[in-house]
């Protein structure tokens, strides 16, 4: 390490013990390895300070001092992103959201929450349903991840068909700009119209234009019925005749339409010990749908009208009903049973991609012949939010210890690209996807982007080397 880029870091050091007591402040061996790197399967990077700040001042004054510096800051929270946005690079401090945490208000008149970015997605609806309201942001990393994270990334999950992206969600939004000046916009109501609608340039944004503090939640009422149904269906044809069928059949109550394919069926319910597999016999596709509804009574009825509706039309072969609130969570162990694979495969790449839903099979029965082509030994299933366009793939080559993720990302994104897809759907771009942004992106849109991140972060210093770089931008190798 040069003796002046050893210097700066001894002067920041020096600095922010100043500032912030032991416990906030984390260096050398008492860096925690959980820091230095996310889910996104990267090598760890040990940051040269991890701070912990516990109050929205404290993370904008931790922000100046490293900018003064010129040390670069990445944001963490939850830890839980699959492509790298929270990763560590060399010689940053890492600020870990975990103390900023708690729901500050709940507002039943507005019907709203506000809360800090460290709170775990789980406590953020455990705290809506005890109030008697419903957050509909729900991923299976839900005890894990952080709301700040969620909306950095503007995390979508598994009832974007009925309530929108994580952006749908956010009526008010406080974060940190990159020279460490704290800006609250901490807004309740649902017009607003009062010049720029500033929050949604850091809503999705990774980290690289702000750090989210805090935000004003918009919530839902509790659901006052929830019916399940696991599908066995023919064909694709008939998975979309189905899609079709529920959005004008169960109209503003669906609220998920989730879509395996065998491959995926089988890794999930067989490879995966302890999922329930309801449906007898094997099917082209595995459908869930899921309705929201208000009264049991009337709702109920409607739904196994619906469902009686499909089998006499033929688009589904077998199906098993929810009878109980038990029934309609085993349903979801089949899809949630994605986050074992780690376990039972070992390292593979997972993908969130976004296609036309008519050309989602055709994608699916190409990228795994690629592959396959390339690796004999390769296997990759598919599944995910088809209602909303989003589809997951986990894809690794059983012949060797260590996926070959560059191979592996080549196949897939280029044929996203030839697909007319995008190389993200929910999951954010981070440092993983960068070099295949183009494939989804224009010119002039990249162009745009780095405008604005040379504008808000002329120097490079938050989150430095994620989503883009744009031209200028100073190296802090």
């Amino acid at each position: 390490m040069p003796e002046e880029f050893s210097q700066t870091h001894h002067a920041l050091l020096a600095e922010l013990s100043e500032q912030f007591s032991a416990s906030a402040l984390l260096t050398g061996d008492a860096v925690p390895a959980r820091n230095a790197h996310d889910t996104s399967f990267l090598p760890p990077v040990v940051p040269l300070a991890v701070l912990r700040p516990d109050t929205p001042e404290a993370v904008a004054r931790a922000v100046e001092i490293c900018a003064r510096h010129g040390v670069p800051v990445v944001p963490q929270g939850g830890l839980t992103g699959l492509a790298g946005g929270a990763h560590p690079i060399e010689g940053c401090v890492a600020i870990s959201l975990d103390r900023l945490n708690g729901v500050e208000e709940i507002d039943p008149a507005a019907s709203t929450m506000t809360v800090r970015a460290g709170t775990p997605l789980e406590t953020i609806q455990n705290a809506a349903a005890d109030a008697g309201f419903y957050i509909p942001l729900d991923l299976g990393a839900r005890g894990s991840c952080q709301i700040g994270g969620n909306l950095g990334t503007n995390a979508g999950g598994n009832r974007v068909i009925r309530y929108g992206m994580a952006r749908e969600m956010v009526l008010g939004l406080e974060y940190v700009l990159p020279d460490g000046t704290l800006v609250s916009g901490l807004n309740k109501m649902i017009k607003n119209n009062a010049g720029f609608d500033l929050k949604q340039l850091f809503l999705g944004s990774e980290g690289t234009l702000g750090i989210i503090t805090r935000a004003v939640l918009r919530l839902q009422p509790q659901p006052g019925c929830v019916n399940a149904a696991l599908c066995g269906v023919g064909s694709y044809d008939d998975v979309v005749a189905l899609l079709a069928a529920a959005r004008k059949g169960l109209g503003p109550m669906l609220s998920a339409f989730e879509v395996m394919w065998p491959d995926y069926w089988h890794e999930a319910t067989v490879t995966v010990s302890g999922t329930p597999n309801p449906l007898a016999g094997e099917h082209a596709f595995y459908v869930l749908v899921e309705a929201q509804g208000l009264d049991e009574e009337i709702d109920g009825p409607r739904f196994m009208s619906w469902i009686e509706g499909q089998f006499e039309a033929g688009r589904i072969e077998d199906a098993a009903i929810s009878q109980s609130m038990q029934d309609v969570a085993d349903f979801w162990l089949t899809r949630d049973a994605a986050g074992e694979f780690q376990t039972v495969l070992g390292p593979h790449c997972a993908y969130d991609i976004g296609l036309p839903v008519a050309s989602m099979d055709d994608f699916a029965n190409a990228c795994r012949a690629r592959l396959k082509e390339a690796m004999p030994e390769a296997l990759s299933v598919y599944y995910g939010h088809i209602g909303d366009g989003n589809l997951h793939i986990v894809a690794l080559d059983r012949a060797r210890a260590t996926p070959p993720m560059d191979e592996i990302s080549g196949i897939v994104y280029d044929t996203v690209r030839a697909f007319g897809g995008t190389v993200s759907a929910e999951h954010g771009i981070g440092l993983l996807k960068k070099p295949y942004l183009p494939y989804t992106r224009s010119a002039e849109e990249l162009a745009l982007m780095g405008r604005l991140k040379a504008a808000l972060d002329p120097n490079g210093i938050l989150n430095p080397g994620k989503v883009i770089d744009f031209p200028g931008r100073r190296s802090h190798t």
